[in-house]
């Protein structure tokens, strides 16, 4: 990340601002097959685009860009295979030292290669092979154990990376569109979303100056095990061909701000991981 926008995190942090890119709200549910089964749960996708729609084909290759982000791609360095794009998504999803002190491993600590979660016609989740536009999808599992009379914070890192900046774009409108088609969402069995709602914001509005394009996700959370309803957030960003999501929910204890605090570590760290994985040379 570059030090301007380095410096418009910490003043968001320091101010409580929740910059795209920098700051949210946490929540859980995630993407990428959600948390501890092999269908999704608590979570939003990974990143569902291509998944049911019928979007543009994928171009052959990457093509660069550059925006107020400050941001340049790199051609040669955006990957084309699965296998690259399987070492990107490891290289930049977060891990429980990312999230703030005192996190560790799920049970369930990666998706597995291949799938990610797919909103049917009847508003569940359901995980499917990814689509011909996605090279690789990748969630990681991560907690803040309970503790102190407290529950545990559950927090989740997706990143999925495209075929084309196009399959890219189109995932972050795909995103946002589930939300209004789905204002309720059945995750795994036994958990599930209610009152959905999302909004998006390409760079320079909403407070977005972190990333080419980024939306949030709002909701309450119920599960049969933690109660409800319960504080979700859902963060997505779009660098290049790559979108990076954190997820993260709360539980009887745990304030809204405990849940955002790591939030905005995760999103922030996987941002600039991504700049680093992707950029030009200066």
């Amino acid at each position: 990340m570059h030090r301007s926008h380095l410096r418009l995190c910490v003043a968001a942090l320091a101010t409580g601002l929740l910059l795209a890119g920098c700051s949210g709200d946490g929540g859980d549910g995630t993407a990428a097959s959600g948390p501890p089964g092999s269908t999704p749960t608590g979570s939003r996708p990974a990143g569902a685009s291509g998944d049911t729609r019928s979007g543009p084909p994928p171009s052959p290759s990457p093509s660069p860009s550059v925006t107020g982000l400050d941001f340049t791609p790199d051609p040669g360095r955006a990957p084309k295979t699965t296998s690259q794009g399987e070492r990107l998504a490891r290289a930049i999803a977060a891990k429980p030292a990312n999230w703030g002190p005192g996190y560790v491993r799920r049970t369930l600590y990666e998706s597995a290669p291949g799938f990610q979660p797919v909103l049917d016609t009847d508003c569940v989740w359901q995980l499917e092979p990814l689509p011909a536009s996605v090279l690789a999808s990748l969630t990681r599992y991560s907690e803040l154990p309970a503790q102190d009379g407290k529950g545990p914070i559950r927090v989740s890192a997706v990143v999925t990376v495209h075929r084309t900046v196009k399959d890219a774009d189109w995932e972050m409108a795909e995103t946002l569109e589930e939300a209004m088609r789905c204002p309720d969402q059945q995750l795994r069995q036994g958990e599930r979303l209610r009152d959905v709602a999302s909004l998006g914001a390409g760079y320079g509005l909403g407070g977005n100056y972190s990333a080419e394009d980024s939306l949030t996700e709002r909701g309450e959370y119920y599960s049969d095990e933690l109660g409800g309803p319960l504080f979700y957030y859902w963060i997505q960003s779009r660098l290049a061909q790559v979108t990076v999501a954190v997820v993260g929910r709360g539980s009887e204890g745990r304030s809204e701000d405990e849940v955002s605090s790591a939030m905005r570590q995760g999103i922030v760290q996987m941002l600039t991981r991504a700049e680093t994985e992707l950029e030009a040379p200066q």
